[in-house]
Parts: C-alpha cells; structure tokens; sequence
C-alpha cells in the first residue's frame, strides 16, 4: 500500500512537473506572438550643417556607423522651418539609449512649440526621411468617456484574447511552484524605500558660468568663450549624439600627472538642460591668441618666437607620449597618442608658448593591455601618416606615437614658412595645400602622399642658417615615409632647444637680389 501511495505521489509530482514547463512553454511563446518585431539600429544617416557649410563636403548626408555599445542606438533629425516653410536639418545622426525612440520605425516630430523640432526612430537609415505632425489638443471632460470607448475598441483582438490567458496560465504557473515550494514564504517583502536613491539632478550645483561669444566650431561641437566668476575660461560644447567625444576627452584629462605647461589647463565638466535638450560641457583654461593655425594666419613669427613654439608644442607631445612612474601624490600615468595633432589643435598662450588641446580621438596604452581601437583611419586627412593613409598601421603603442611625429614634422613646417627673420613670408598656406587645395579627398591625399611621396616644399633660402637648416632636417625626419625611421618627440624637444640657446636670430635678407625665394 505504501509503495503505491508513493507511486502514485511521484506520478502525480511528475505529471503536474510536465503541466507545469509545458504552461511557461505556451506563455512565453503567446508573450513573444503579440510583442512587436524590432530591429537594431547599426547605421544613421549624418549631416552637420555647420560642418557641411564650411567644407561644402564632410557632414553633408553621409552615413554614419553607431558605435558598439551594449546599449540600443536610434536616429535623430533636428530641424527647423525657414520663414517659407521648407524644413531645414540642423543634425542628423545616431542617438544613445531613448526608450521613446524604440518603438518607432519612421521619424516623426509632434513638438511645434519650440524652434527647432526633433524626431527619431528605429531602424537603419530611418531618419533618411522625416515629417512633422501636430500633437493633438488635450481632450475635454465630455470627451474623455467616448475616447476611451473608442480606444478600447481599436485594441487588436489578438492582444485581448492573449492577455487574459496568459494572466490566468500565469496564475497556474504561480500556483506550481507554490505547491512545490511549501515551505517557502507566500510572498516576498516589498521594500518601502528604494535601496538605490535617484542620483541628483544634472543641473545641481552648475558652476555659475556666462557664455559670451563663439570662438571656433568643429565635429564634435563649438568652443565658447565664457566668465566664469572672475576667470575667462574655454568652454567646449558638445551635442547629445558627441556625447561619447565628451566622455574621452574628459578622462583623459583626468589621466595621473596629465597636468603640465605644455597641455590645456582642464578645469571642469557638465552636464547642462534635460532631455533632448542636454549639453556636454568642458570646461578649459581660455587663450585669447587662439589655435596656432589661426594665428598664424594672421601673423608672421621672429626666430624667437619661432624657436619658443616649436619647443614648447614638441615638449607637450613628449609629455604626452612618455610613460611616468607614480609619484607620492599621483599614481602611474601611461603613454598616449594624439591622433590628431595638427595646428588647429595647438593653443597659442600670450606669452607664446604653444598647448596641445583636443584628445578626443586620443588613445591611451595601458601596460599588459592591447590598444583597445581597431579604427586606425582617424584623424584628419591632411596631417594623416602614409601607413594611416594606405591602412596599413601596426597596431601597438610605437606606431601610434610615430603618427603623431608625422604630423609634428608638418606642423614645425607651418611654423618655419611664417618666420620672417629671412624673408617676408608669403601667405599663410597649410601643409599639401599647394599640391591638394583647401579639401583634399583621401585619394588626393593618398595620390600626393603615399604614391608620390611629396611632402611640402623647403624653400632653398631656409638652409642658409645653421638654426634653419637644423628645422628642416628634423622636419624631414618627422615625416619620412618609413615609420620607424622618425624622430621622438623628446628627440624634437631637445634638438630645438639647443638651437634656441647656441644660435642668434639670423640676419634678415632686405636686398631682393639677394633673396632665394626658389623651392
């Protein structure tokens, strides 16, 4: 009798076991039968009007590739309507993490009260095309009961079938796992206080800062300069979708013993408005003489002050790429690589020494780490090395920095053709100009740089002091074709400060028969 009892019980455990995994299978499967079907979203379309109106090229309607992330990507498009109507696209691009964006498959703005409209959506390429409808008025009192009538009746029949049968299957399946769980408490303890409090507001305790006037615009936002308190400071703006360019930037900032002459001063970051509205603050030392590029444009440079950039700019990079063992009050820091050195990103002091400014794109070489970025084509096109022009780059820590020393070569070059202690330097070029123009492409710059092996032109007159001559062969030796054949910047550093110390300005040629002006 009792081994029958037992029989039975086991039986009776194992049909209801069987019921049980049976009733999940069917629910899980009605639960994903009536969820919507979603895609995820790899590619944008992108467009920056500022950018697309300075170069008449980069940022006009290309597409973008959203960057990995274990979050969801979506599309946005911000616009505004010209005084005849016509929509005007502000930005376009990926967008980070949106819940509202999630559930729909085309771009569709409803905000008409604010200038500028938005919309995104969730699918690739789904905010090629966007469109505006007016959000609804608020429905009345009297009005409240037949919209809902009418609501309810517009509810797929489907979802009203599924939806009380999986409640009621819920329920059995509750009532399994109570009957094989007896001894188990009947209901779990709710807390009443979440254990995890809200972090506080982004706008609380905001440093008290006015912006006055828009110094320079690129990529990845614009550069204000602001007042703070007393203090005139920089403050890089970054949009919502930079908001990563934001993050890296910051942190390498932050990096131990990253405080020196020769890097902009950092002094702070915030997060400022809400919603789609949020900015990305960074907030710098400010520099009235600007980038060197622009000052450059407008100025011609003596053998000292040629000599006090140069040297500073090179000591900056030196920083930069050295590896520093921690101290007592800061840890280890690592080498790392710019990536984008070139004129527009050094910032002229006043008492002209040169910063490096901008590591948005830098990368960082931690010991026992690999570098952590397969994309080696970065930068800009025109300060770009051979190897990164061909994608042939070695991905460790001494191919980055070479690049780096590629570029230097070509900004000691911009320099040296606005010193006027020889000649009265002609007009401001940058480096290839004269070979590519204003906006090369990267097969221009491909055809010029790897295939010809042009780099720009060393006027003759330059090699008749021994300074000078000194200038050019580290140039060259910057930018030879062959990587590993480069200068370190600690190289650069001190070959220039010995030329700063053992040679006199040089004599300037005021006799036009006597000028070499030839290449």
């Amino acid at each position: 009798m009792s081994t029958s009892l037992s029989t039975t019980i086991m039986i009776h455990r194992s049909l209801l076991n069987s019921i049980c995994i049976l009733i999940v299978l069917f629910s899980c499967f009605c639960l994903c039968s009536s969820l919507p079907r979603t895609h995820e979203t790899t590619r944008c379309e992108y467009h920056n009007q500022t950018l697309c109106s300075e170069t008449g090229s980069d940022g006009c309607n290309e597409t973008q590739e959203c960057e990995e992330s274990d979050k969801k990507h979506s599309c946005f498009v911000l616009w505004q309507n010209t005084t005849d109507g016509k929509p005007e696209v502000v930005m376009k691009g990926c967008f980070l993490n949106n819940g509202e964006c999630h559930e729909r498959d085309r771009c569709v703005g409803t905000n008409s009260k604010k200038e500028l409209m938005f919309c995104c959506c969730y699918a690739n390429l789904c905010n090629k095309d966007f469109s505006w409808e007016p959000t609804p008025p608020p429905p009345t009192t009297e009005e409240s009961i037949p919209t809902r009538q009418t609501t309810a009746s517009s509810v797929n029949p489907l979802v009203l079938t599924i939806v009380p049968l999986t409640l009621v299957l819920l329920g059995i399946l509750i009532f399994c796992w109570l009957y094989r769980h007896k001894k188990s408490s009947y209901f779990n303890e709710v807390p009443t206080v979440d254990p995890h409090p809200m972090p506080p507001s982004p706008n609380v305790g905001l440093r008290p800062i006015q912006l006055q006037e828009v110094k320079a615009k690129g990529r990845f936002g614009a550069v204000w300069k602001a007042q703070w308190k007393t203090d005139t400071v920089a403050v890089k703006i970054f949009p919502i979708q930079d908001k990563q360019s934001w993050l890296a930037e910051q942190q390498i900032f932050k990096l131990p013993q990253m405080r020196h002459d020769a890097i902009l001063r950092y002094l702070g970051c915030e997060r400022r408005g809400e919603g789609f509205q949020q900015e990305f603050w960074l907030i710098t030392a400010y520099h009235d003489y600007g980038s060197l590029c622009d000052y450059l444009k407008a100025n011609t440079l003596s053998w000292t002050q040629l000599c006090r950039i140069a040297e500073s700019l090179s000591r900056g990079l030196m920083h930069l790429h050295e590896e520093m063992a921690p101290t007592k009050t800061e840890g280890y820091k690592p080498a790392i690589a710019h990536r984008d050195f070139k004129s527009k990103n050094v910032l002229l002091k006043a008492d002209h020494t040169a910063c490096i400014a901008d590591f948005g794109l830098a990368l960082v070489f931690q010991p026992g780490k690999p570098c952590g970025d397969t994309h080696g084509q970065v930068g800009t096109r025109r300060y770009m090395a051979p190897e990164v022009l061909e994608g042939a780059i070695n991905f460790s820590r001494d191919a980055f920095l070479r690049i780096d020393m590629y570029a230097c070569g070509l900004v000691l070059w911009e320099l040296a053709s606005r010193c006027n202690t020889l000649e009265t330097p002609g007009e401001y070029q940058l480096p290839f100009e004269e070979e590519v123009g204003l906006h090369p492409t990267l097969e221009d710059m491909q055809e010029c740089v790897v295939h010809k092996k042009q780099r720009p032109v060393l006027r003759n007159s330059w090699k008749s002091h021994p300074g000078l001559l000194v200038f050019c062969d580290t140039m060259e030796e910057c930018w030879d074709h062959d990587a590993e054949a480069r200068l370190s910047a600690s190289c650069v550093m001190e070959r220039i400060a010995s030329q700063a110390r053992h040679n006199p300005p040089p004599l300037r040629i005021t006799d036009p028969n006597l000028m070499d002006l030839g290449h």
